[in-house]
């Protein structure tokens, strides 16, 4: 078992897998007549480790003191039983005293969420928090020092029904929606007019109609959330909390997942809201973004806020330098491409899914040593399904594609397919779109993430059993080289922030040396300062002679790195660009499946 400790503002709170564990023993122990299947669940809520400050409403002050109790002893417990167990964030320091003194193991665990948070929003403006943090905070964790006001009323949240009662609404960067839900059962759900279901839908479908007619938001109401694009999906939860009464909205990378028409469409919400008295927060990176649509900007850095300035006033310069506490090159540095032999040669590939719809149609480019090719294209249109074919994850119903490496050539097609491990051993790196859903398992320890896919190979094993030791060093050297913040190999996955994560996984590839590396959204949900070393390590590997192939939904993005640039439409390739010449109007265009004449070729 593992406590997990994190400060944000003084606030503690502790990891779900150890909570509810220890929660489920000690009520056990205090209700054994409670034989009910959720007799477990029904004390879950953040605690501090003296006193439960925020425990479930129906507590009397008698039973918190009984859990209490009872919470100690089995934090000491488990602590006798792994002194490593218990972590504990650097900066609570009267924390950490009365855990000395009481004889309490902890180890430092990473940097702290400080103090002097302030910042405040009118009631109109839009305005983005630029984030640069190292540490992952959840719903439900409460602030000791400072306040929140909200229309001048201090604002003290003990769980996200009171943010809700108070107005707030959260639109996170992974979609908090149940994907085999339709829409309207995802936007009433915990929101139900009483207990007749019937009355809630047919409220909720003229309210939701007036809010889709008010704001540009139609979505359809009976379609299962799963069968929705992500654009789609996103305006769900904008529904969700509109329909809830938010008049803050905050929105958390709003833009990662979108095509450049989607984020307009988004843009052109938000300003409605706006419009109508809304507050709108944006935690973002993005700094074209930033400028285009926003009144006023806060910048966070390593837990403190560092600047508010009116957009107006300030610059892309200004702004990153401010996020990252240094300046930054916002150009990637890339010489002339000096492209060798192909490396990756993909032919006639196509791929139907489980209901027969051909997702790649028909597919032929190559990918040489020293280029980088971009594949620019709106998300849905088959580049999905083209890296997860190329990284052995599907099987290729036609056609195939050949690999050559310093292991051989290899050869992957229907008849002869290969699996993920066996394409890795051909000297292909994979880094997936989704880090969460195919790069990562949140509850490994970040050493163990940094060997998936690679756990067989020797430099990690001592004959029948794994090399701890060699994988510890190997990781916390390859942390170090990466920043990846907290450097602590033991550190759950789970805990580190979005973009720590995604340095991580693509740390991973990389350090393999392979001769071919794919790489899905190489920047989603990563601030500014990794943003550049990312970009740095991707034509890194170009300049080795490596042949990379990116797939990305930032046409900045593509057009900075890739060389050469394919669009992707309707699963076909239907144009190619010079990386130096393309502009994105263009791209554009050949995204909608319009292709120049200056530019047209024939489509595979």
């Amino acid at each position: 078992m593992h406590a997990v400790l994190l400060d944000f503002n003084g606030t503690m709170f502790f990891d779900t897998r150890f909570h509810m564990e220890a929660w489920s023993k000690i009520y056990h122990e205090l209700h054994p007549e409670d034989k009910s299947p959720l007799a477990s669940t029904k004390i879950c809520g953040p605690c501090n480790d003296v006193i439960l400050k925020n425990m479930a409403p129906w507590l009397t002050p008698a039973e918190r003191q009984q859990y209490s109790e009872k919470k100690e002893a089995l934090y000491r417990e488990a602590c006798r039983n792994d002194p490593a167990s218990l972590h504990l964030v650097a900066g609570a320091e009267e924390l950490l005293q009365g855990l000395q003194k009481r004889g309490i193991p902890f180890a430092l665990a990473s940097a702290s969420i400080k103090a002097n948070v302030d910042f405040y929003f009118d009631s109109f403006p839009i305005g983005h928090w630029l984030k640069q943090q190292d540490v992952v905070y959840d719903d439900g964790s409460y602030a000791d020092k400072g306040e929140m006001l909200i229309d001048g009323n201090p604002f003290k949240p003990h769980g996200s029904q009171d943010a809700i009662a108070a107005g707030v609404g959260m639109v996170h960067q992974h979609f908090m929606l149940v994907n085999n839900f339709t829409v309207l059962e995802n936007v009433i759900l915990g929101a139900e007019n009483g207990w007749h279901l019937q009355q809630s839908v047919a409220s909720a479908e003229k309210l939701l109609g007036e809010l889709a007619r008010d704001y540009g938001l139609d979505v359809p109401l009976h379609e299962k959330v799963e069968d929705l694009p992500v654009g789609l999906q996103q305006r769900v939860e904008i529904l969700k909390a509109l329909y809830r009464g938010a008049r803050i909205l905050i929105l958390d990378e709003p833009t990662g997942v979108l095509t450049p028409q989607e984020a307009d469409h988004l843009f052109e919400v938000l300003k409605k809201l706006r419009d109508q008295g809304a507050t709108i927060i944006l935690i973002t990176h993005k700094l074209r973004e930033i400028l285009a649509i926003t009144d006023q900007v806060s910048i966070m850095r390593r837990g403190e806020m560092v600047a508010h300035v009116a957009t107006r006033d300030t610059d892309k310069e200004q702004l990153a330098e401010l996020m990252v506490g240094r300046k930054v090159r916002l150009k990637v540095d890339k010489g002339p491409t000096q492209p060798g032999e192909a490396k990756l040669k993909i032919e006639g590939l196509s791929y139907f899914d489980a209901s027969k719809v051909e997702r790649v149609k028909s597919v032929s480019f190559e990918v040489r040593a020293g280029e980088v090719v971009g594949i620019a294209g709106v998300s849905g249109n088959g580049q999905s399904e083209l890296l997860s074919l190329l990284g052995g994850i599907l099987k290729p119903s036609k056609g195939g594609f050949t690999i050559s490496s310093r292991s051989g050539v290899h050869k992957v097609s229907a008849e002869h397919p290969a699996d993920p491990e066996l394409v890795r051993n051909y000297g292909l790196g994979h880094v997936p779109e989704d880090r969460h859903k195919m790069g990562l398992i949140n509850r490994f320890e970040a050493k163990e993430a940094f060997i998936l896919g690679y756990h067989r190979r020797p430099q990690y094993n001592k004959g029948w059993l794994q090399n701890k030791e060699a994988i510890q060093q190997d990781c916390q050297a390859k942390m170090e080289k990466w920043d990846v913040r907290p450097p602590h190999p033991d550190h759950k996955t789970a805990n580190f922030s979005g973009g720590n994560q995604q340095k991580l996984v693509i740390a991973r590839e990389v350090e393999q040396d392979p001769d071919v590396l794919l790489i899905g959204q190489p920047t989603r949900g990563v601030d500014i300062g990794a943003i550049e070393y990312i970009h740095q390590q991707i034509i890194a590997m170009r300049d080795k002679g490596k042949a990379v192939l990116l797939v990305s939904v930032e046409l900045d993005e593509i057009m900075s790195l890739a060389d050469r640039i394919l669009v992707i439409a309707d699963g076909r390739i239907v144009g190619e660009l010079d990386g130096a010449k393309a502009d994105e109007r263009t791209i554009g265009l050949m995204m909608a499946n319009i292709v120049p004449d200056d530019v047209a070729k024939e489509a595979h």
